[in-house]
């Protein structure tokens, strides 16, 4: 069961679940807390975890316009606050390693450590955002759901697509339940996010980086070679996930996590 925080500008889903180290998941682009399911639950008998519907997402309301970055951050500033947890480890799935990212520069001071799943610290390149432009007149004209079917299936490495066939489809519907306009204010916040490579070097709060060796969106040898890692960094390669290791290469991936957490750096 979940519960509803209410934030000034509207309310957030999250559930909260287990004791002992608190751990928050934020999820990425078109999916909702549901995306964790067995995986946050898992932890949950090791760790204190959190999971919440980032505005605009599942059962979370939409916020504005334009849902930056910055602004989810400081919604899940607000969440942990309120939650008398004190620091945090965090947990950024694509997009959520967007929003994960601007927690780091903004609120360091709050964090114990934090994982990039499939994601990274950059902005968007000019190829990615004249991509998102086309996505919003998509939504826009009514026709959101012509991006699910390929969009969702190249997140799983082709050799796993059958293997997880349930998952794929779990993530389509999830997907399709998102509101147009909480789509609409995702894209404009990745479109707008700053580079954060910086904070990312600087390595004030350690760094668990997990990378898929077949994920479509990320190419893990290239992206490393663009950070400068600090000591206290460290990366794990999936050999056999797309974008969804936690589902595709799960107890690898609950147990790179729990290590990391119990020590990070």
């Amino acid at each position: 069961m979940g519960k509803y925080f209410h934030h000034s500008s509207g309310k957030l889903f999250y559930t909260d679940h287990g004791s002992g180290i608190p751990v928050i998941f934020v999820h990425g682009y078109l999916e909702t807390s549901a995306v964790w399911s067995g995986f946050a639950e898992d932890l949950a008998d090791r760790f204190r975890v959190i999971t919440t519907d980032l505005p605009g997402h599942g059962k979370s309301d939409i916020l504005g316009a334009v849902h930056s970055m910055d602004l989810m951050a400081g919604v899940l500033y607000d969440l942990i606050v309120s939650l008398h947890t004190g620091p945090v480890f965090m947990v950024g799935h694509s997009m959520g390693g967007y929003v994960t990212m601007a927690f780091v520069d903004k609120f360091p001071d709050m964090l114990t450590g934090y994982c990039l799943f499939h994601s990274h610290p950059f902005a968007d390149t000019p190829e990615a955002i004249a991509k998102r432009e086309m996505e919003i007149k998509l939504v826009r004209a009514g026709n959101k759901d012509k991006m699910f079917p390929e969009s969702i299936s190249k997140l799983f490495a082709r050799n796993n697509l059958e293997k997880f066939a349930g998952a794929v489809a779990r993530s389509e519907e999830i997907a399709a339940d998102i509101p147009a306009d909480g789509i609409v204010a995702v894209l404009k916040g990745m479109m707008e996010r700053p580079s954060r490579v910086k904070i990312m070097e600087e390595g004030k709060v350690p760094c668990l980086w997990i990378l898929g060796t077949h994920d479509s969106h990320i190419n893990c040898d290239k992206i490393q070679e663009r950070v400068k890692l600090p000591s206290n960094a460290r990366v794990e390669i999936l050999k056999n996930s797309g974008h969804m290791g936690f589902i595709e290469e799960k107890e690898i991936s609950l147990d790179v996590m729990t290590k990391f957490i119990k020590n990070p750096g």
